[in-house]
């Protein structure tokens, strides 16, 4: 691109005019589809050049191709993306999970950039960064008004080089200077795994990137060495990854030569059948996967496999529903087009992927399937399972939504701010099984919030707003204006109330980002452990005798559990 700005328009002329002889000299061929590429290539490449020649400003050529490439993707799928070079580094981490840089998750913070999480081991949490520290500058470079990705890219950097950030900590008026060597930062797959209640063994795995099996495999065997009697392994909130990965783990419940999950596409060239090439290490021991709306690709055929083979019990919400297959294609300028080529099909026949566009959750997720796109399946031991996107679980759990305050103070990093506070203050805190808000550190909270602002509205609230905005259009709020005001002190957010009312989940919040500063990644989840719905099903299920076995084989007597089944 440096070269074609230095032409002149002339030039620029002379190139696109050979460019457009070249796609129509290609497009020799005269069938419909040929004819339909070389006329719409030419199109584009003369409409390019006028644009480029005669557009009353100036406009960098490469930001109007790419932008063109992205809005040609986007009439495909969310997941055909257009990746350029200076987007590589970032792709081979969602691939591979590894990374040069000092290892820490970070966020905005008004003009500046914040240590949002140290990963344990790794340079940040070695070199004493805490959450909270803000970066003023990288190797000199001031980090003011930079957005997230300009600073990730500033931090990342070939292993062993080295780099000085100019650190303030909240509380210190002055700035101190940190030196770091960067290393490669991997982070794992299984993030944590224990024994929960007695003889029950948790794996929490987090992503399916590179040496997944292994951290299962590995991290299951540590169980069964220490006398777990069922598992439970947590898929919740993971956004897959590598196929061959989720294959070999679930091959570690499953018998040799054993189909997981099979590609289709247009070409037959993607269409593959992955079956279990390894002797299982257990294929009797009770499982519950868990998982919700945030589990996706890899975690569906884990989950979707297991449940057709009747090797497991699925306990939660339905999962997001991403079963469409990448590939990495490469592309010219060491670009890359990564490419959807087919859909998956676990073993029952269902594909994961779900097939209506039109209806999704905010988040991308599964919305409302209407009945008609809904197709009945069958497990191994004959079960009913339906299609129509994501994997329905067995036993249907769901998350209730946190309160308008609660999100509110997440949301205003007010939560993040007193935790840092906290761990400024406090050395040492109990184990993370044991830590709880206290009275007294709830009290501190609710006086760190009294000169904070955090504006936030109730449904009800937003609902009245859109009846005066309707009564008014309709010319009937005059008549109902002292009513409708009287309603709107009503329902007014009351936050002292709220406070006290969403105390529990406010508190469940806090505690597990204090956590977080003591313990990091793995503590976390060990707090976040204490108060969860779906987990407890999970537990209950598995104590309870024969349970897994009659659920498995469809005879299971449900009381106040929502099943899957009932659309």
């Amino acid at each position: 691109m440096m070269i074609w700005n230095k032409l002149k328009g002339s030039q620029k002329t002379i190139i696109v005019a050979g460019l457009i002889g070249l796609f129509s000299f290609g497009f020799v061929a005269f069938s419909d589809k040929d004819f339909k590429i070389a006329k719409n290539l030419d199109i584009f490449i003369t409409l390019f050049r006028e644009v480029d020649l005669y557009y009353v400003d100036e406009k960098d050529p490469e930001d109007l191709i790419n932008s063109s490439i992205n809005g040609m993707l986007e009439l495909l799928d969310p997941y055909t993306t257009y990746i350029p070079e200076s987007d590589m580094d970032e792709f081979k981490f969602m691939t591979t999970g590894q990374y040069g840089g000092i290892g820490a998750l970070i966020r905005k913070a008004g003009d500046f950039t914040i240590i949002s999480e140290p990963y344990e081991g790794f340079p940040a949490q070695k070199a004493g960064l805490i959450a909270g520290d803000t970066l003023l500058a990288i190797d000199g470079l001031s980090t003011k008004g930079k957005q997230i990705r300009e600073v990730s890219e500033l931090l990342k950097g070939t292993p062993n080089t080295e780099l000085k950030l100019t650190v303030k900590r909240p509380g210190d008026s002055v700035p101190f200077i940190k030196t770091f060597i960067r290393e490669k930062i991997t982070i794992k797959n299984v993030p944590y795994f224990g024994i929960i209640d007695e003889n029950i063994g948790y794996i929490r795995l987090s992503n399916f990137t590179k040496n997944a099996f292994e951290e299962v495999k590995n991290a299951f065997i540590n169980l069964k060495e220490r006398g777990v009697e069922s598992l439970i392994l947590d898929l919740r909130g993971n956004p897959g990854g590598l196929l061959d990965e989720s294959v070999e783990i679930a091959n570690i419940w499953v018998d040799k030569n054993q189909e997981i999950v099979s590609t289709r596409g247009k070409a037959q060239q993607w269409d593959q059948i992955y079956k279990t090439t390894k002797l299982p290490l257990d294929t009797i021991i009770p499982i519950a996967i868990l998982v919700n709306r945030g589990s996706a690709s890899a975690s569906e055929i884990v989950a979707g496999s297991l449940q057709d083979l009747d090797r497991a019990i699925v306990v939660g919400e339905r999962t997001f529903g991403k079963g469409l297959v990448q590939v990495t294609r490469p592309l010219s300028y060491n670009t890359y087009l990564k490419l959807t080529t087919a859909k998956y099909y676990i073993p029952s026949g269902r594909c994961i992927q779900a097939l209506d566009y039109t209806h999704r959750n905010e988040d991308g997720s599964v919305g409302y399937v209407p009945d008609s796109l809904i197709s009945e399946f069958t497990t191994k031991n004959g079960r009913t399972v339906y299609d129509g996107g994501g994997i329905r679980p067995d036993v249907q759990v769901d998350f209730s939504q946190p309160a308008n305050i609660t999100f509110s103070l997440y949301a205003h990093n007010l939560i993040f701010d007193y935790a840092t506070s906290f761990f400024i203050l406090n050395d040492s805190i109990p184990a993370p099984d044991q830590f709880e808000i206290t009275d007294k550190t709830y009290a501190d909270f609710l006086a760190f919030l009294k000169n904070k602002v955090f504006d936030y509205n109730t449904n009800s609230n937003e609902k009245l707003d859109e009846l005066i905005a309707t009564s008014k259009r309709e010319g009937y709020y005059d008549i109902a204006e002292e009513e409708i005001e009287a309603l709107r002190k009503k329902l007014d957010a009351d936050t002292e109330q709220d406070l006290i009312t969403f105390r529990d989940e406010i508190e469940s919040l806090l505690r597990d980002e204090i956590v977080s500063r003591y313990y990091y990644q793995e503590g976390r989840i060990i707090s976040s452990l204490k108060e969860d719905p779906q987990l407890d099903k999970a537990i209950e299920l598995l104590k309870e005798p024969g349970a897994i076995i009659s659920i498995l084989h469809g005879t299971y007597e449900f009381s106040d559990i929502k099943l899957a089944l009932d659309r």
